[in-house]
């Protein structure tokens, strides 16, 4: 059911909800956005984790807490923060950033052509197949 007025959102939902919606308000809660998560989602859901939303998309933005919540539901949704690490651009930012603040070890260099010829060259020999120009890996000890 859709919450269209704001005048008669008392008569159509559950005293349960329309007591916390009420407190909710005294506490500078806005009503549209109120109504908006109980359209979008549940009144049990509103009653619920209503205000845990509130907290984690105060805290790391509604952006991030929505696609928290899409992909692990709201059960999840006070684990937002912690969960949380950053919005990067893709992947491979996350990556670099996350290996600025891991102590590697010297064997690992993160350019692969550089770990091949730094380190694995030494231990593995790249053959590459004359009929399919694949390359087989075998190790140089066995």
């Amino acid at each position: 059911m859709t919450v269209t007025l704001t005048a008669n959102y008392k008569e159509t939902l559950k005293a349960e909800t329309v007591e916390l919606i009420d407190s909710l308000l005294e506490d500078n809660h806005d009503l549209g956005c109120m109504l908006e998560f109980i359209d979008e989602n549940s009144e049990d859901d509103f009653v619920t984790y209503y205000e845990e939303y509130v907290e984690q998309g105060e805290k790391v933005g509604y952006n991030v807490v929505d696609t928290f919540v899409e992909e692990n539901g709201f059960c999840d949704v006070e684990s937002c923060e912690d969960a949380y690490v950053g919005t990067y651009r893709d992947t491979d930012e996350f990556v670099e950033e996350f290996l600025e603040n891991v102590e590697m070890p010297y064997y690992v260099i993160v350019d692969f052509q550089a770990t091949w010829d730094r380190g694995l060259s030494y231990d593995y020999d790249a053959l590459t197949d004359k009929d399919t120009g694949m390359i087989h890996i075998f190790r140089r000890y066995y």
